[in-house]
């Protein structure tokens, strides 16, 4: 029988009222990649976060190779072998590989740094697994594959023996993952152990060999890879069957609504170079590439942020407004693509966050007061009709999960003020309520008030559980169909082939023309992403 590495026994953690680990045992195994499995706020990352130290358990113990780790430290973790690779990298971009590997790694008392033997210790164990990565190499020039390389480099440097990986593959290119799977069964076969946090059930069950599912903070199923499906797994994970939004093309195509003429912007890895561009009503136009490939840049100039170098972008007919308010009150509304940092004021109470957007509005705003009933009440509708739990209207926006923060995002982008109850629903959200619990005890889905003219959706479902997807993604797909122009940006092209009507491919800040969606395949798309000049069976 195989070594047990890690086990974890009756872990329980309680943030006030909220349990969010319920007596949770497990075990991991030498050589064995454990794929951990949950909705947002299901447990994961408190789980994950009590095994490296950055948590203290109320209750239960963590054996590592035999020996009890210490709570609460860190440091701990890393001595006995814990690495972690975050779904955020956390490098230098201005030093080099050696240089971030080293990062941390030596005592502060040490007077010389030993590069030359921290260079052949980092040549060897990049030759070990098959991390091939110049040393010298500055990170900020690296493609994401590579940095991702760094990270996993710098957690094996360490001396990890068990390694997390949360959401490894959310920026990679089809052939960076393909990469990166490779890279994982040699780690394996020399004896590493994998836990794997991602919420692609494909990609799951063929990386695994056995998988743990939690649901509201308990251990709800456990199961090997071969003998479980992607239904089963999504069925454990929610509770309920989901039935998640499948490809049916536009109706009546509108008019241009947004018109991008070779326009330029922006600096360094997210520039935009003459990028054309045209959005019409009643259409999803899916951008797919690797971040930071200008995809920031390019939602930046829709929402406002910021000016073109040089170029034209017309909305409606006008030369677009670089001023974000005056663009919320045109009809454009935007879902960012970081929803902790932009989308959300955490101290803030919910209802400030609803109505931030259009505080000084005449909705919300009566001779420089805060009608903090009218936004409270408007704040109340957008909770029910999007089903946002986790507290109510003057609870914290960072005590949200994942994807009740986006769903609440969302809910203030599609939800104009004028309107105070929703109105009807189109057929494709008819046909989407099953999607997730509760959906239908409320008319969710679909436009509540006016619809907007624009949409700027970037990365809208990024490191949300199969559910929140599901849900994110039948609201684009209503409001396309209730007649707005839908920009969706994002790295998932499981996501942009099933939602696009049309599909163009960024890269170098450069943006190939927008094709109709049946005329990629994902081999093509995945070419372009990575900036390929022969980019097969497009247009053919």
């Amino acid at each position: 029988m195989a070594d047990t590495v890690l086990k974890l026994s009756h872990i329980s953690k309680r943030f006030g009222t909220l349990l969010a680990n319920d007596d949770i045992s497990l075990t991991l195994q030498r050589g064995e990649v454990l794929a951990l499995l949950g909705e947002n706020g299901a447990g994961k990352s408190t789980l994950v976060s009590i095994l490296f130290g950055h948590y203290t358990a109320d209750a239960g113990e963590i054996e590592v190779f035999g020996q009890a780790l210490a709570a609460g430290d860190p440091k701990a973790a890393l001595a006995a072998g814990i690495g972690m690779v975050h779904q955020h990298f956390t490098l230098a971009d201005n030093v080099s590989v050696l240089d971030n590997v080293m990062m941390g790694s030596e005592p502060l008392s040490q007077l010389f740094t030993r590069r030359r033997a921290a260079r052949t210790r980092l040549e060897e164990v990049a030759q070990r697994f098959g991390l091939g990565v110049d040393p010298a190499a500055l990170v900020g020039k690296l493609s994401v594959g590579e940095r991702q390389r760094v990270e996993i480099l710098k957690a094996l440097y360490r001396g990890a023996r068990i390694l997390i990986l949360d959401e490894p593959t959310a920026v990679l290119t089809p052939a960076e993952s393909e990469a990166l799977f490779e890279v994982l069964a040699q780690m394996v076969a020399q004896g590493l152990s994998i836990i794997f946090i991602s919420h692609k059930l494909g990609e799951v069950l063929r990386v695994s060999d056995r998988i743990a599912v939690l649901r509201s903070g308990k251990l709800v199923a456990q199961a090997s890879a071969r003998e479980t499906t992607q239904a089963q797994l999504a069925l454990w994970m929610v509770g309920h069957a989901i039935d998640a939004p499948s490809r049916h093309p536009a109706g009546t195509i509108g008019e241009p609504v947004c018109v991008l003429d070779k326009v330029s912007a922006g600096s360094g890895r997210e520039r935009l170079q003459e990028v054309s561009l045209s959005l019409r009503a009643g259409e999803i136009v899916a951008i797919a590439g690797v971040s930071g490939n200008g995809q920031g840049t390019l939602a930046e100039l829709l929402s406002g942020m910021r000016v073109p170098t040089s170029g034209r972008i017309e909305f409606l007919g006008q030369t677009l407004p670089a001023e974000p308010g005056q663009l919320v009150a045109l009809g454009v509304a935007r879902i960012p693509e970081d929803r902790h940092q932009v989308g959300v004021i955490g101290d803030l109470p919910i209802w400030e966050n609803a109505a931030s957007e259009r505080l000084h509005s005449a909705h919300f705003s009566r001779w420089g007061w805060v009608r903090r009933s009218a936004a409270q009440a408007y704040a109340q509708r957008v909770l029910a009709a999007f089903d946002v739990r986790g507290g109510g209207a003057a609870t914290a926006a960072r005590s949200l999960s994942g994807g009740n923060m986006q769903k609440l995002i969302l809910g203030r982008a599609l939800t104009h003020p004028s309107t105070a109850a929703v109105i009807a629903r189109s057929e494709a959200t008819r046909q989407s309520m099953s999607i997730s619990k509760g959906m239908d005890r409320h008319a969710s889905l679909a436009m509540t008030g006016t619809v907007p003219r624009l949409i700027v959706a970037h990365q809208p479902t990024w490191g949300l559980d199969i559910g929140a997807v599901a849900y994110v993604q039948a609201q684009l797909i209503a409001a396309r169909d209730a007649g707005a122009a839908v920009l969706l940006i994002s790295d998932d092209l499981d996501e942009v082939l099933t939602l696009g009507d049309r599909v163009a491919v960024i890269h170098g800040g450069q943006l190939t023309p927008a094709l109709p969606a049946l005329e990629w395949t994902r081999e093509s798309i995945g070419l372009a992403m990575a900036g390929s000049s022969e980019v097969a069976n497009v247009g053919t």
